[in-house]
């Protein structure tokens, strides 16, 4: 598993899906408020007049010197739940995240995710 620490140092960097495709750049990193581990990245996507930030999960990513490789598809990716640039990720919005990956959110969480 990819640490918290880690991850972060590559903020800025291109973001890639599984067949090595540039979905956008590294924008952040939530750890999952359970194990206190990286479980989601938020990936900046768009133009520059019409950016989101939207979140895709670590699992099974790699990182190499000089892009983050996710194990999902572009589109899939792309389609997930999103926020502003200057958004913030609401608990209500975490559920919709996990149920777009097809990723079980947990029964009695009112948070799964946190911004480190």
């Amino acid at each position: 598993m990819i640490e918290a620490e880690n991850i972060r140092d590559w903020r800025d960097h291109n973001v890639v899906d599984s067949e090595g495709h540039k979905i956008g750049t590294l924008e952040s990193v939530y750890v999952d408020t359970v194990s206190d581990r990286p479980f989601f990245v938020g990936v900046l996507v768009g133009l520059p007049t019409r950016r989101r930030i939207t979140f895709a999960p670590l699992e099974k990513a790699v990182v190499s010197p000089s892009y983050v490789k996710l194990a999902w598809p572009k589109q899939l990716v792309k389609e997930a739940p999103a926020i502003s640039p200057d958004g913030e990720l609401l608990a209500e919005q975490e559920q919709g995240i996990f149920d777009h990956y097809g990723l079980e959110f947990g029964v009695g969480h009112s948070r799964r995710l946190a911004r480190r």
